[in-house]
């Protein structure tokens, strides 16, 4: 039984949205995706060409997640096609097992939709109902307004700043690293 039970939500476009947990046997279209999304944005921490992730790769990452009680990798589909994605890793460790990053990308077509907010919505609820994961961390671009503002309406706080986390080109970008706390 998947530890997430897919859900389909309506946008604020009218369009439905499926939100499943990514198997396997997506590799091929996940990867298709992460090598359109990396020219698509430079808030990603990764460009055109930089994932560096076989197909085998991808295909034992995705089983590896879904035998993990704290991690999981969503995907966003509109009619089938893979337009968002959000992955989640906790912490290996008993002492941290509870606690772990997420990042999350939605195609730039989409973007304005609701995609990004409908997909933390079901990750969080996700997250609430392991009773296992009782905190949520990110990192963000500081000039990312949009990702933030998203972040904050959930219930992110700011935590913490790290110095030139970027470089694209000649030039860097701080991020602000943010947590939700959860009960």
């Amino acid at each position: 039984m998947p530890k997430f039970q897919p859900v389909r939500l309506k946008l604020k476009s009218g369009e439905e949205l499926e939100i499943r947990e990514a198997v396997p046997e997506d590799a091929a279209s996940v990867l298709r995706y992460t090598d359109y999304i990396s020219g698509e944005s430079d808030n990603l921490t990764f460009g055109p060409g930089e994932f560096g992730i076989t197909l085998a790769q991808e295909e034992e990452y995705l089983r590896a997640q879904t035998k993990l009680s704290n991690s999981i990798y969503l995907l966003g589909l509109l009619n089938g096609e893979v337009v968002a994605s959000l992955s989640f890793a906790g912490g290996a460790r008993p002492r941290i097992k509870h606690a772990g990053e997420f990042g999350m990308s939605v195609l730039k077509a989409h973007w304005n939709k609701g995609i990004g907010t409908t997909m933390l919505a079901a990750f969080l609820d996700w997250c609430r109902g392991t009773k296992e994961i009782r905190k949520v961390n990110l990192r963000v671009r500081v000039d990312n307004h949009a990702a933030i503002h998203l972040y904050k309406k959930a219930g992110f706080t700011t935590e913490g700043r790290k110095s030139r986390e970027f470089q694209i080109g000649d030039g860097f970008i701080d991020s602000f690293l943010m947590g939700l706390e959860l009960d």
